[in-house]
């Protein structure tokens, strides 16, 4: 019995074959988003995958991209009520790190390292922007440091799944302080009211 075929719109496809190759990021890392995978998941072809991305690089950029897309939202719903309620750091620095956790670190990493970079789309302005305006003395203070401070966090919650525990132990640390990320998601929020004058 041969199954009908069934007819998507271009954007309809991409869609589903971007949420496919998520969840298996979410479930088994970048190694686990394969194009038969992806394709099994959507019911198509491998060849229909590689309609859309082109190839597995095409498709982990895409996806990428798309999360990048997801990240931008789930900061924007985050800050639209996050300055309401005091403001409090440690709610921002948990949504970042909850993103990476689900893939997408190892992902930008993996790409990085295929050679793949990514331009620049000021994902993240509007973290800076909000916690620059925070500062006791924004007009005085450069928004550079304010992104600095923020392309630090991103770096370290990018490669916290990967690196994370491996660098911890190196500096000595053992035991829970060095297995989960928890104590050093603390220390951010701690370093970032520091670094921003916010005690």
């Amino acid at each position: 019995m041969t199954r009908s075929r069934v007819r998507r719109t271009p954007d309809e496809a991409r869609r589903l074959i971007l949420d496919a190759a998520e969840s298996l990021l979410v479930e088994g890392g970048v190694a686990a988003v394969q194009v038969r995978a992806v394709a099994t998941r959507v019911g198509m072809t491998d060849a229909g995958v590689n309609h859309h991305f082109g190839t597995r690089e095409g498709l982990l950029e895409a996806l990428l991209r798309h999360g990048g897309k997801k990240i931008h939202a789930g900061v924007q719903e985050v800050l639209s009520a996050w300055l309401d309620r005091g403001a409090d750091l440690a709610e921002l620095v948990d949504v970042l790190a909850k993103f990476y956790r689900q893939g997408y670190g190892e992902l930008g990493v993996a790409l990085h390292a295929a050679g793949w970079r990514d331009e620049g789309s000021g994902m993240l302005n509007p973290v800076v922007e909000a916690l620059h305006a925070l500062r006791p003395d924004p007009a005085d203070t450069p928004i550079d440091d304010t992104r600095l401070a923020v392309a630090a966090l991103h770096q370290a919650l990018a490669t916290e799944s990967l690196y994370g525990p491996a660098f911890r132990r190196s500096a000595g640390l053992t035991s829970r302080k060095a297995t989960s990320p928890g104590p050093q998601l603390s220390w951010w929020t701690t370093y970032l009211t520091c670094a921003l004058g916010l005690q």
